[in-house]
């Protein structure tokens, strides 16, 4: 396809265009996308202040951000086309953590930690444009009960589903999730799904505990302000009296917060699982109390992107079990884009997540 199509491209920190430019040519293996919806990624946020470096060559723009959309097939590669997988109309998502099939790791199935990786919005351009390219092999058809806004939050969705399955719950335990970001969220909604008897979420603030409690949270705790009526000096005390004088069996991070990343190690008993998924800084470092840790047989694990997981996100989304309305709590115009990062990056007001809307007809 050919033509002209508008962007908003990211040019230098606090610096985007919004103008015109040529559609993207795709290869025998892409796919062209009319972009319908974009989320705004936290990692958005900091490619745009500076204080993160995007995966292109030099760490800098020009580049066109957004690896979180879904759209319409615009066009299809020959691949793709003489295997009949899509069709020009076919509702779709993307993974935009593309891996390379071909590497040691990706041959184990562990393609998160594809040595190859190549990631749209990071790497080359994404998708706060009209039109965005992908491969065939990470483009995917969304079931017809799927909006495609909700479809934009796929891959977060993904990634919180990856956490989650790692977690590893059992019907009926007690999960305490820490976050209520968008992926804190969903995983308040998954680890629900998964079995979990008792949900408790743990945050810094109440517009996003009630959110959890919109999303299946029996119980709130907020951890720092001392305003708040969930507030809780002793959260592990607190998620004991909650749970029957029983600390909890599971717990997830969704922050990288490095109090939390501590406190999920005191609120989760003997014989129980930690995920650790939020990014944390580069200098932070965890403390293990190792004798007590092997004495109570504690399972530590981290979660990274979303191997194998992208089938079960739509069917969750499509049956209902994850609810990503609440989550979504602001939306922009593509022309906005960049309004849109700046709201959802220095902002005072309650906010969860921001996505932008390329295309109004949904």
């Amino acid at each position: 396809m050919t033509g002209k199509m508008m962007v908003n491209r990211f040019m230098e920190p606090y610096k985007m265009e919004y103008r015109r430019e040529d559609i993207p040519q795709i290869k025998d293996n892409e796919i062209l996308i009319k972009v319908k919806t974009v989320g705004i990624c936290g990692s958005d946020l900091v490619y745009y202040n500076g204080k993160s470096p995007l995966d292109t060559p030099d760490g800098k723009g020009p580049l066109i951000l957004g690896h979180e959309f879904s759209g319409v097939v615009a066009e299809v590669g020959k691949m793709a086309d003489a295997m009949g997988l899509f069709k020009v109309g076919d509702r779709v998502s993307v993974n935009p953590a593309m891996h390379c099939n071909a590497c040691p790791a990706c041959m184990r199935g562990e393609f998160n930690v594809c040595s190859h990786i190549e990631v749209v919005g990071t790497m080359f351009d994404g998708a706060m444009a009209e039109y965005v390219k992908a491969k065939y092999t990470h483009v995917y058809k969304i079931p017809d009960e799927v909006s495609f806004k909700s479809a934009a939050l796929a891959e977060p969705l993904a990634c919180a589903t990856h956490a989650v399955e790692r977690l590893d719950v059992k019907m009926g335990q007690t999960v305490v999730v820490y976050g209520v970001g968008g992926i804190g969220l969903m995983m308040t909604q998954l680890v629900r799904a998964a079995g979990a008897g008792k949900v408790i979420t743990v945050a810094r603030k109440d517009f996003g505990l009630n959110k959890a409690k919109e999303c299946g949270a029996d119980y709130v705790i907020n951890n720092t302000d001392v305003n708040s009526p969930y507030y809780a000096a002793d959260v592990p005390a607190k998620v004991a009296e909650l749970n029957g004088g029983r600390l909890a069996d599971r717990a997830i991070l969704a922050t990288g917060n490095l109090s939390a990343l501590q406190d999920a190690l005191n609120v989760t008993g003997p014989c129980t699982t930690v995920v650790y998924f939020g990014q944390a800084g580069e200098e932070d470092v965890l403390k293990v109390p190792v004798l007590a840790a092997l004495k109570a047989e504690k399972t530590l694990k981290f979660s990274w992107l979303a191997p194998g997981v992208w089938d079960k996100v739509f069917r969750l989304i499509a049956s209902g079990q994850v609810n990503l309305a609440p989550i979504i709590t602001n939306e922009f115009s593509l022309e906005d884009a960049e309004k849109g990062i700046r709201f959802m990056l220095e902002s005072k007001e309650p906010k969860v997540k921001g996505v932008i809307i390329v295309d109004p007809e949904q």
